[in-house]
This record gives structure tokens, sequence and C-alpha cells, in this order.
């Protein structure tokens, strides 16, 4: 495994494509209401994105057809936008967005209510956000990666839903994905060590139900197997001295 460590110009570089990437999900959650579809969605994302000088990290990365993944309901991640997914009342929608700036990603996802949900479907998303602020409590320089890993694991068993083990973070930079790894559940290793540097792109995918998923005919898209709804929440990460810095959470 070889974990880049990233440079002060680097890690300057991945602070802009961080804002970039959380600014365009600002601005997609005030666009979240019933009627809109995924495709408005994506072209708003693409637009933003491309004014502020940046390019969609996921628009033709593997093939992946479109600038945003939307993830609706028992979709766990890689929804594809379409003109006919229309965002209904009661809905949650996972957003993934990635930009692409002086040759550095960032990476960020959020789950959003569409209009009023039902109280189950409002507390998963509060849990998947929970468990990430939890198991970034340990993303200091000289804790194992696994800790993290745990923690996440935790937060989210104990409030009664499940981890999704089939998709898990990565380190990134120059790259999208890149290494470590990062589970959100315990796999038995302790992981590497956490160095100043190290840029993390961690983020708890859960589910009501069962963990199991299974992918669309679409080859992308990524369901829960008993159709139970699904919530993701993921922030890039550096890794300091100190506290970790959240490239892609603004305040």
């Amino acid at each position: 495994m070889a974990i880049k460590i990233k440079r002060e110009q680097q890690i300057k570089k991945m602070r802009l494509a961080g804002e970039i990437t959380g600014r365009t999900l600002n601005l997609l959650k005030d666009k979240i209401v019933p009627g809109i579809t995924t495709f408005e969605l994506d072209k708003i994302a693409e637009s933003y994105i491309m004014e502020c000088g940046a390019l969609p990290s996921f628009k033709g990365y593997s093939g992946y057809p479109a600038s945003i993944c939307t993830s609706i309901n028992d979709e766990v991640v890689h929804g594809i936008p379409s003109k006919d997914r229309v965002l209904k009342e009661g809905d949650i929608i996972s957003i993934d967005v990635g930009a692409y700036i002086d040759s550095f990603h960032g990476d960020a996802a959020r789950t959003f209510a569409v209009g009023t949900v039902s109280p189950e479907k409002q507390r998963l998303i509060a849990v998947t956000e929970e468990s990430f602020f939890a198991g970034i409590k340990y993303a200091a320089a000289g804790n194992n990666l696994c800790e993290i890993s745990s923690a996440i694991q935790d937060t989210v068993e104990r409030n009664g839903f499940s981890v999704i083990r089939d998709y898990v973070g990565h380190g990134i930079g120059r790259n999208l994905h890149e290494d470590p790894a990062i589970p959100n559940y315990r796999n038995g290793r302790r992981g590497p060590v956490l160095k100043p540097g190290m840029v993390l792109a961690v983020e708890p995918m859960t589910a009501i139900g069962t963990h199991r998923v299974r992918v669309l005919s679409d080859g992308w898209t990524a369901v829960t197997k008993d159709g139970l709804p699904s919530a993701h929440y993921e922030n890039t990460v550096l890794i300091t001295e100190g506290e970790p810095e959240l490239l892609t959470l603004l305040i």
C-alpha cells in the first residue's frame, strides 16, 4: 500500500477542490424540492463546477455518464441522474459530488430529505452524519485507520442501523481513488498509521435494514437487497499535526 503524503502546495490545491465540492453541495441543497428531476440537479452541479474553473470528477470516470451521483431511497450509491427520476415528497436523496482543479480532486456526499420525510428516514440521515463525526475524532496522526472504522460502525449499529460493506472510503489526491481503502466497519486489520499530509475521503454508507446490496442492470446503481432506505455522508479529510481539517465542509 502506497499512501501519498501531500505537500503544502498540493494541500492548497486540494483545499480549493474541496471548497468547490462543498459549495456545489450547498447549492444543490436549496434546489431539492418535490418535482425537480435528478437530471436538473446534475446540470446545476455541472454548470457551477465549471463556472468555478473546475471539472466534475465523476463525469467519464470508468465510463460514468453524469457529473454527480443521485441515489434515491433504497439506492445506496452511484445512482445515475435522469430526466425520468422526479423527486417526490417523502423521498431521501444521497448526492455525491467531486470537483477536479489544478490536478487535484475533492469528494463529498450528503443525504437530503425531500420535503417532509418519515421519522425513521430522518433519523437514518442524522445517524449517518453522526457516525462520520464519531469516526473522524480518531483521524489524528499516530492513530490507526481501524479506529475511524470502528467508531463509525459502533455509532451506526448502536442506533439500530447497518453499515454497508461493499463500498468503502478511500484516499484522494491527484487520483479520485487512492490508497488506503477505508472500511466503515471492523475488518480484522489495524490498517496504516495515520500521518500528517494524508488526505482521506471518509464516507459512511448505512441502511435501515440489511447491509447487503445488489447492482442494477445499468451497471452502476447499487441498491439495498431488501429495498429499505440507505444514507451516505462524506467529506474529504486532511490529517494534520492536530485536529483533522475537513476540506469539503464549509462553515
